[in-house]
């Protein structure tokens, strides 16, 4: 006999635990199914911990420019990787914490932990007990991915979840895939004193920004003697001792990459195998993301799929835009779409990196009549007061109509700078509203309206 709820909630990420607080603010008694721990992938083992680590890395390399800041410590560096450890596991467990205890008080919602299995369209087992809902909600994220590479199976590795759990500092760090993740991190173990060498099987990194950002990119990698190797069409792993070897390339270069760890970030997988979803019907795609249509339904009735299981986004801020949508399109009568979503995303390096829109390849692609402007950050009086200069600023605008197309910012605050852009795109308002726009001196966000009011079309910039 199964138990009945309303809702059944899978998955406890960003969407699930405001989704399930939504359900039982409107009269519904609803489950929460949990497998690991409460906040997901962010909260655990993504932005919160890693965001953390990159602060940590931040303040100890402040400390390495006093002779150009004018100041001296007077003595060597020591980084104590147990007590930054220590420091990112309290800021992961007091967001936690905070979860828990939210969720634990709200009337209505009942939390089951354990691995959801469906056996039925709107049936699930977790740990031998039957449970039914009229509706169901997948939040169940996704994983790193474990590449195929020829020796994988036979070498000790690092993942984006295992590295955080590292209370030493690597000797050398091999990362193997430069794009969001492996670059981060890259950043991070190198700022606390390890040797770090970048491997990349395409041509460039962050190979889904612009050649001119993925250029930048590679330049602040290199600045601070991040060793980067592209076009790393040989990539296999082999154990030599204590010690991973990384075959890169074939051709150009050293043939090989002697490191002490080596961490895998290629990309995450979605967690939807362990669900047993043909048992409900569920559709899903060659990629293993749950098919959804633009209101995040899936192919069964009653049955709707958020985060980053579904391929829609895989970013906390659109998991959390996914539990929006469904909440405003059943509770408030609203009719909210995945398609009204502008994409955004930021490479939290430092300096940080922040995208909107559309890239300019994409805007050439599309062949729209287009203008750009471009900016480097050493024009930018925040910038160079901070003494940090690295990076640009790029606008697209359509030149008709004079929408915004799109923005990247390489450069400090780039990550919050950004917004303004990206809420006159919400906005609807063409491009006149940022170059009329007056913004506080001095800030880096007030470049923009100059920026703005120098688009020049875009078949006379070239590329």
């Amino acid at each position: 006999m199964a138990t009945h709820f309303n809702s059944i909630v899978i998955g406890a990420g960003q969407a699930g635990p405001s989704l399930s607080a939504r359900l039982v603010g409107a009269g519904e008694k609803v489950l929460l199914v949990e497998r690991d721990l409460l906040g997901g992938t962010c909260v655990n083992v993504g932005c919160t911990p890693t965001k953390a680590l990159v602060a940590n890395a931040r303040a100890i390399q402040q400390t390495r420019r006093g002779e150009e800041m004018g100041f001296s410590l007077g003595g060597a560096l020591k980084v104590d990787m147990a007590r930054v450890r220590a420091r990112k596991q309290t800021v992961v467990e007091n967001s936690r914490g905070g979860l828990e205890r939210w969720l634990g008080g709200l009337d209505g919602l009942t939390i089951v932990k354990g691995e959801a299995r469906f056996v039925a369209s709107h049936r699930i087992e977790v740990n031998g007990e039957s449970y039914e809902a009229e509706k169901f909600f997948l939040n169940v994220g996704a994983r790193p991915t474990i590449p195929d590479l020829p020796g994988v199976d036979r070498v000790p590795y690092l993942t984006s979840t295992s590295i955080l759990e590292l209370d030493h500092v690597p000797e050398h760090l091999a990362v193997v895939g430069g794009s969001y993740v492996g670059l981060e991190f890259a950043q991070i173990f190198r700022r606390l004193g390890a040797k770090v060498t970048v491997v990349e099987r395409g041509r460039r990194l962050v190979a889904h920004e612009d050649p001119d950002v993925s250029d930048a990119v590679a330049e602040v990698m290199r600045a601070e003697g991040i060793a980067v190797r592209l076009d790393a069409e040989c990539i296999r792993l082999e154990r030599d001792g204590a010690k991973v070897i990384v075959h890169v390339s074939c051709t150009d270069g050293e043939p090989a990459v002697e490191a002490s760890h080596a961490l895998l970030a290629v990309g995450r997988t979605p967690n939807n195998d362990s669900l047993a979803l043909e048992n409900a019907g569920i559709e899903v795609d060659e990629h293993g993301f749950i098919v959804v249509d633009d209101t995040l339904r899936t192919s069964v009735a009653g049955i709707w799929a958020l985060g980053d299981c579904n391929g829609r986004g895989a970013f906390t801020h659109t998991s959390y835009n996914d539990y929006e949508i469904v909440a405003a399109n059943l509770l408030d009568g609203d009719s909210r779409r995945v398609s009204d979503r502008i994409p955004a995303h930021a490479l939290y390096i430092d300096p940080p990196l922040a995208q909107v829109g559309m890239t300019e390849e994409q805007v050439r692609k599309a062949g729209i009549t287009a203008q750009m402007a471009t900016r480097p950050m050493r024009r930018v009086s925040r910038a160079a007061e901070k003494g940090e200069t690295q990076g640009f600023m790029k606008l697209l605008v359509e030149k008709e109509s004079g929408r915004i197309l799109g923005a990247s910012i390489l450069g400090t605050d780039a990550d919050e700078a950004i917004h303004c852009i990206l809420t006159a795109m919400y906005s609807g308002k063409p491009v006149r509203l940022l170059q009329r726009s007056v913004h506080i001196h001095p800030t880096v966000a007030e470049l923009i309206p100059t920026l703005a009011q120098d688009l020049k079309p875009l078949e006379e910039l070239g590329g």
